[in-house]
Formats: structure tokens, C-alpha cells, sequence
């Protein structure tokens, strides 16, 4: 059963990985003005989020540095809340930190790995 909720945690931790790049690619076609820029915007923000991520924050990290990775994880989590409320989804960006609180909360005290 531990292995189950390991697994489900971390996995649940991928898919918030892959919503936060989702939101923040949402709040960059919401954001800008013309439909070039909307295009951008929307694949460029999450595509430097997602490098920034594979360079200090993910597992395998090219540059495994705690410090880096705590300050890239709260940006790219905090940018995609933030995003989700500037662009009108207030409630899916609640739900979205409360699901990611309790998620990384629940990896932490069952001292599993991301």
C-alpha cells in the first residue's frame, strides 16, 4: 500500500508539472495582444519554464543546486497560480495551489523523492 501511495504522489506531482505549463501558457495567449504574439507567448513562456525546470529543478537536474531549485519551482508554480488569477480562473488557481500544498506535503512527510 505505501508503494501505491508513493507512486500516486509522484505521480500526481508530474501531472501539476504539466498544469503549471499548461497555465502559464494560458496566461500567455490570454495576455498578449495580436494573434503572433498570443502564439509566442503561448509556447514561449511554458517552453522557458519547462528548460529552466529540466536545468535546476528536475530530478536528474544539470544543475543540482537545492537553492535553484526551490527558486524555480516557486516561480513556475507560483507564476501558473498567479497566472491562472490575473487571467480570470481564480477558483482553478486556489484549487491548484491547495492540490499542490497538500501534494508536496504529503511527498515531504513520506520522505519520498522528486
Amino acid at each position: 500500500m505505501l508503494e501505491v501511495w508513493k507512486w500516486a504522489n509522484l505521480t500526481l506531482a508530474f501531472v501539476m508539472e504539466l498544469v503549471a505549463f499548461a497555465a502559464l501558457g494560458l496566461w500567455g495567449w490570454k495576455t498578449a495582444d495580436t494573434t503572433p504574439v498570443k502564439v509566442v507567448s503561448a509556447v514561449g513562456v511554458p517552453l522557458l519554464a519547462a528548460l529552466a525546470w529540466g536545468l535546476f529543478a528536475a530530478p536528474n537536474a544539470t544543475f543540482d543546486h537545492p537553492l535553484l531549485a526551490i527558486v524555480t519551482k516557486v516561480v513556475v508554480f507560483g507564476g501558473a497560480a498567479v497566472g491562472l488569477w490575473a487571467v480570470g480562473y481564480r477558483p482553478i488557481a486556489v484549487v491548484f495551489v491547495i492540490v499542490l500544498v497538500a501534494n508536496l506535503l504529503a511527498i515531504r512527510l513520506g520522505h519520498l523523492t522528486v
